[in-house]
């Protein structure tokens, strides 16, 4: 439905991908159980965002041919693969050397199975009166750009530090995942069967429900982010502190 959705989409990918970059960037600088929330904060922006909500913004922009519905347990359910199998990744990675390939791989291509299977369990959730099928070929490419795009994503969260290099990849990271997203589209095939009963859509509630979560969870994130410091950061103040306070006195004496 025209050029306006998937730009949407785009542009909610890359605010979700750089607002995990960013948490996973504070995850590096603290330690315990701090570290350990930022990665579930990360999680949350990249899977919950960067991924499931621009799954079914583009959704919603999408004209099937008839009216469609969403089972709303499936579609919640595919936001919580979404979310724990990015956590996942996350937490692998974060547990290993950054230039050990293993971890890498194994996180790669567990969490970008993991996305293909929350984009075909969305797609599941959809109700239309119509028969639908996939072209295998096409679906498992979409599968291979979601492992590719998730092993670059994991690899960028634990090596990606700055302003300019987090929305770099946050870019770069946004074009992955909604080239999957299409990608996946290509290969459903739809055909409307015409006696089939007219389906009662519930586009409207969700694009509300999306738009108030998105709203949400970005400021929510984006407050952490501003309000809260690292251990790292803690300790870079204290040790400035110090050094301030030596120096005043050495002057004075």
């Amino acid at each position: 439905m025209g050029i306006i959705t998937p730009l949407v989409a785009y542009s909610v990918s890359c605010v979700g991908s750089a607002l995990g970059l960013l948490s996973t960037e504070r995850a590096r600088n603290s330690t315990g159980a701090q570290s350990h929330w930022w990665l579930v904060v990360a999680a949350v922006a990249i899977g919950g965002m960067g991924i499931w909500v621009m799954h079914f913004t583009a959704m919603l922009g999408t004209w099937m041919g008839t009216n469609v519905a969403y089972d709303v347990p499936l579609t919640l359910l595919s936001m919580v693969v979404a979310i724990v199998v990015v956590g996942v990744g996350l937490f692998v990675v974060s547990r290993s050397d950054p230039n050990r390939l293993g971890p890498l791989a194994a996180g790669g291509v567990f969490t970008g199975v993991g996305v293909a299977a929350m984009h075909y369990t969305g797609m599941s959730a959809v109700t239309i009166g119509a028969r639908v099928s996939y072209d295998i070929p096409i679906v498992l490419l979409s599968v291979l750009i979601a492992v590719v795009a998730a092993t670059a994503a994991l690899w960028a969260t634990m090596n990606i530090r700055g302003p300019l290099a987090v929305v770099g990849a946050a870019l770069v990271m946004g074009l992955a995942v909604t080239g999957m997203h299409y990608t996946g589209m290509a290969a459903m095939k739809v055909v409307v069967d015409q006696r089939a009963p007219l389906i009662v859509g519930n586009s409207q509630e969700l694009i509300t429900s999306l738009i108030i979560g998105v709203i949400a969870v970005c400021v929510i994130i984006i407050f952490l982010l501003v309000l809260t410091a690292s251990s790292k950061e803690f300790e870079d103040d204290a040790e400035l502190l110090d050094r301030v306070i030596r120096r005043s006195g050495w002057r004075e004496s």
